[in-house]
């Protein structure tokens, strides 16, 4: 039934598995994705959007490498919104809300039409490894398929258990069965597993509820989209809604709460701290008599809406009461009740940066399996998990991002070297070089990278260049170019900005906080070199953030040089840090588990003092 051997084979078809496919197929590597279920390949198990705080940062960058997730999105879109706008660019961060049944399609659409990728539905229920290396898989049918190396992306399905009220059965996903046999294994080879926790909200009728008391949440005038190709620009656009709840819709939950999973012990892991469940809300934060809802369209033309914000285990006859009670809900007609779901993961200190697994050779791990949570985050792992596998195979350098070069180097670098003992999501705060990991220049800082790899086209390349070469150019001509007090002054005058006294570069004058592009473009030689070289709004968002950011982003840069010498400081392989005595008993038992590969990551490990990478630069030699 198969080829004697694949390069890679992928095991899931959610977000992880699909980029992951992709990637290695679109290397060159022969790939077999294996699903449980062909019709749900990129099924958006929870919320029906793309993107958010930090996680559109990483949509972009994944784009940036050539993933699909991008133009996934932009071909499935009802929505867009640029989060943070009031902040600095840092902070801006793309969302959009998207059909959930296209997205699935476009997905399902895109593999099908990627050379070197087939497709086998089953369930994956084990591992082909000889001398520790992975050479395949078994199926549930007793199949073996032969692979050269293996990613492993099994979401929220290894032995995955679903609760509602005091009812709990085994599934993966609503309506699906969970997967059993993995986690097993690979207990049996050595690996560290857990449980984790996830809920979803329930799923409700649009044509019962009314919309005229909620308040609307319409996207951006102007959106933008996710891609840098040629993807469609969203013409019109579906409405979200904002409701909210109340002293007496918590009361109502409150009753529930002696039936509810997490209180009474059935659930014993832990959930995503920063989305939490509706009970979890009401139990932490009592001081609250209200809460946010998110009323959310699935689609187009669906009439299935989604609940943000009232997720939720509690009994489902408990769930309609509270909902009903919420302000326009009050005819609302269910289409299935929240639920929670417990699963097994891996703790990620047991990978490398590729994602590798240490104890098996071209075993690769992405996803949830890792103990994140997440669409994007799951996304981009797949991309890394997808391309590092081809390059192994194939006897070529790793591929791995720092954390100044992108937000997906932080997340795999926070997972690799502190793990992870909460389902991980990705904030801006989490990345120290935020100024220089900003969502408009995701392809200056990646593309080129993985037009290296093979992974980005030419066409790609040729985009990025061209708008890198028009916004220093662009640049340029503020830094050179001199502006009068007669023409600039009346702008500055209307802007309660001090006026200028003689000649001075546009440059200067563009830098002052108030000062924006469209004042800018007011005076003719800048509206003439505009029009001359035909610059497009991306190219004078990046030239607008370069003069105005200037100072920052130089400063971010210095400082990320500087770390970066660390990162060049290499520790031999299986270092013995127990024969290093000065190094405190935390230290060298955390830096003996996670093994890593510079100081500069020794110095990021949980329970590392700055003392101990002292120690170690001694012993080294620097």
């Amino acid at each position: 039934m198969f080829p004697e051997q694949y390069d890679v084979i992928v095991v899931g078809g959610g977000h992880a598995g699909a980029e992951a496919a992709a990637a290695a197929a679109n290397l060159g590597s022969r790939t077999l994705l294996v699903t449980m279920n062909l019709q749900t390949i990129g099924q958006m198990s929870c919320n029906p959007a793309m993107g958010g705080i930090a996680k559109g940062q990483i949509v972009r960058e994944i784009d940036a490498l050539g993933g699909y997730s991008g133009i996934i999105t932009d071909k499935s879109a009802i929505q867009f919104k640029m989060l943070n706008k009031s902040k600095g660019p840092a902070m801006w961060s793309p969302r959009a809300q998207s059909d959930r049944m296209r997205f699935a399609e476009e997905w399902r659409l895109a593999l099908e039409n990627t050379p070197n990728c087939d497709f086998y539905q089953e369930m994956v229920s084990g591992l082909l490894v000889e001398d520790n290396r992975v050479v395949g898989v078994r199926t549930s049918l007793g199949l073996e398929i032969r692979g050269k190396s293996v990613v492993l992306t099994n979401g929220t399905f290894l032995n995955g258990l679903i609760h509602i009220g005091e009812k709990q059965f085994g599934g993966g996903r609503a309506g699906e069965k969970a997967a059993t046999g993995i986690t097993e294994q690979l207990r049996e080879f050595g690996f560290e597993s857990g449980r984790m926790k996830t809920g979803t909200p329930p799923r409700v009728d649009g044509r019962s509820l009314d919309y005229s008391v909620m308040i609307p949440q319409p996207g951006d005038p102007i959106p933008e989209k996710f891609s840098y190709l040629d993807t469609p620009v969203l013409k019109q656009q579906r409405d979200c809604h904002m409701s909210h709840t109340s002293a007496k819709v918590h009361d109502l939950l409150r009753e529930g709460f002696d039936r509810s999973p997490m209180f009474n012990g059935r659930i014993k892991s832990i959930g995503p701290r920063y989305c939490p469940s509706i009970e979890d809300k009401i139990d932490r934060f009592a001081d609250k008599d209200s809460h946010q809802l998110f009323v959310e369209p699935e689609g187009w033309h669906t009439v299935e809406v989604y609940v943000n914000g009232f997720s939720t285990s509690l009994p489902e006859d408990v769930q309609f009461k509270a909902l009903k009670s919420v302000k326009g809900f009050e005819n609302v007609k269910f289409f299935r009740p929240g639920y929670a779901i417990e699963y097994d993961y891996f703790p990620p200190t047991q990978l490398k940066h590729t994602l590798e697994t240490k104890l098996i050779e071209n075993l690769y791990f992405a996803g949830q399996i890792n103990g994140t949570t997440g669409y994007e985050e799951a996304a981009s792992q797949g991309l890394m998990a997808g391309i590092n596998a081809h390059l192994k195979v194939n006897e070529k350098d790793a591929f791995v991002l720092q954390r100044d070069e992108a937000y997906i180097g932080v997340l795999i670098d926070d997972l690799i070297t502190k793990g992870t003992e909460e389902p991980y999501r990705m904030f801006t705060s989490r990345a120290e070089y935020r100024t220089l990991l900003r969502q408009d220049n995701a392809d200056l800082r990646l593309t080129p990278k993985s037009f290296d790899s093979g992974l980005a086209n030419r066409d790609r390349l040729k985009r990025m260049e061209e708008k890198e070469r028009k916004s220093d150019a662009f640049v340029n001509f503020f830094r050179e170019t001199s502006v009068l007090p007669e023409d600039i002054n009346p702008i500055l005058n209307r802007l309660d900005s001090a006026l200028v006294k003689q000649s001075d570069k546009m440059f200067k004058v563009f830098s002052r906080p108030k000062v924006k592009m469209e004042h800018m473009l007011e005076l003719e030689p800048v509206s003439g070199f505009v029009e001359d070289n035909d610059l497009d709004r991306e190219v004078l968002e990046q030239t607008e953030i370069q003069v105005k950011y200037s100072g920052y982003i130089a400063k971010e840069k210095n400082n990320a040089d500087k770390l970066q010498r660390l990162e060049n400081v290499k520790i031999p392989n299986n270092f013995d840090y127990t024969k290093l005595k000065s190094l405190s008993f935390e230290a060298r038992e955390k830096l003996s588990a996670v093994q890593p590969v510079t100081i500069a990551q020794a110095a990021r490990v949980s329970g590392v003092n700055p003392s101990d990478i002292s120690v170690l630069l001694v012993y080294l030699g620097r």
